[in-house]
């Protein structure tokens, strides 16, 4: 099997947006979504290098409950969706590029994360293909100074790299994620 990788420069006629931030409570129990809604958490979990959180999607026509682990060291927020019943989201793994920062101290509860996109995304199919989006978003954020050119840098090769090691691993994103000493605790699906 080969990985897809879908490369389009101006794929869609958008206005450049700056970077999407969210926030991540685990001692309150919320998360801060990039528009500002402060949205209760079902399950926030310590993964060794990062952070487990699963929480419901209120309002969204496609996606019901959604689970995230937050990987400092790779600058990636990996999740898995789930639909409403009979929707096919299209992938069984997204995973965001990011900058991620802790500030507090996790062993004392007193951590609040935060992410800052950049803009890439991977997707994955388990077994069948890798493929990165979002590449004019990158692309136009740079060109317009809303994201200087190391942070594109960087959303670059970690993008680069997440598609390598997946690929690797067969397509199977807790593979790749094993073979880093990380173990996910998603929910059965």
């Amino acid at each position: 099997m080969s990985a897809e990788t879908s490369v389009p420069l101006a794929r869609r006629d958008h206005t450049t947006h700056a970077p999407k931030v969210e926030v991540f409570d685990p001692a309150a129990r919320t998360n801060v979504d990039p528009k500002g809604f402060v949205r209760l958490v079902d399950e926030y979990r310590h993964i060794g290098p990062g952070l487990y959180m699963a929480r419901p999607v209120d309002g969204h026509r496609r996606i019901a409950y959604f689970e995230s682990a937050l990987l400092p060291a790779m600058g990636l927020r990996v999740s898995r969706w789930r639909g409403h019943p009979g929707v096919d989201l299209g992938h069984d793994f997204y995973i965001d590029v990011v900058d991620i920062s802790v500030h507090g101290d996790p062993a004392k509860h007193t951590d609040i994360w935060q992410t800052v996109d950049l803009y890439l995304d991977v997707l994955v199919r388990t077994g069948r293909s890798v493929w990165v989006e979002d590449n004019d978003e990158l692309l136009a954020a740079v060109r317009a100074g809303v994201l200087d050119l190391g942070a594109g840098e960087r959303a670059l090769s970690r993008a680069q790299r997440a598609v390598a090691g997946i690929a690797h691993a067969g397509y199977d994103v807790n593979r790749w994620l094993a073979g880093h000493e990380i173990v996910v605790p998603w929910h059965p699906l």
